[in-house]
């Protein structure tokens, strides 16, 4: 069974990617004192959780943009805790604070005919933060750098240009 995490009050909320373009892995990582929490997540996650929240603090405050970028370099050595399947975000307007909800991808194992079992819902960790303004808006800053650093996009279809080339659909 996978580890749950709280993190009622995490001192840095960040993601980071190891690699080069195209071979990128990334990673959210939640610290509050010597504790560290690195997930796992594809840049299309990183992409979607930093637009959505960039909409939540577009209906709010503005942020006082407190968190140094310093602090956003992901703590090494990375050590993944499991895959991030899902996300979910709501904001708690009492306590001015964004709640992150992480869920471990469900995972399939084969049995002895190689069909596909699922496993057991109980068996994925879920991983909770409770972020403030300043932390979401330094987070949403950070993602957005990170993922416009990544391969260049095709203009006709879209997709990522690799440095040797691209074939591309559109145009063929």
């Amino acid at each position: 069974m996978s580890e749950s995490y709280e993190f009622p009050n995490p001192d840095v909320f960040t993601v980071g990617a190891i690699g080069q373009p195209g071979q990128r892995t990334f990673y959210l990582q939640i610290r509050s004192g010597p504790e560290v929490l690195s997930l796992k997540l594809e840049k299309q996650q990183v992409s979607a959780l930093a637009e959505y929240l960039a909409e939540l603090l577009d209906e709010l405050p503005d942020a006082e943009d407190t968190v140094p970028t310093n602090e956003l370099e992901l703590a090494q050595p990375v050590e993944q805790a499991w895959i991030v399947g899902g996300l979910g975000v709501v904001y708690d307007a009492e306590a001015d604070r964004f709640v992150v909800v992480a869920e471990e991808v469900a995972i399939e194992e084969e049995d002895e005919d190689d069909e596909p079992v699922i496993l057991d819902e109980i068996a994925h960790g879920t991983a909770r933060f409770r972020l403030t303004r300043d932390q979401v808006a330094a987070f949403v800053t950070r993602a957005e750098t990170l993922v416009e650093a990544g391969r260049p996009t095709c203009i006709f279809c879209h997709e990522p240009i690799d440095p040797d080339g691209h074939i591309c659909v559109r145009m063929n």
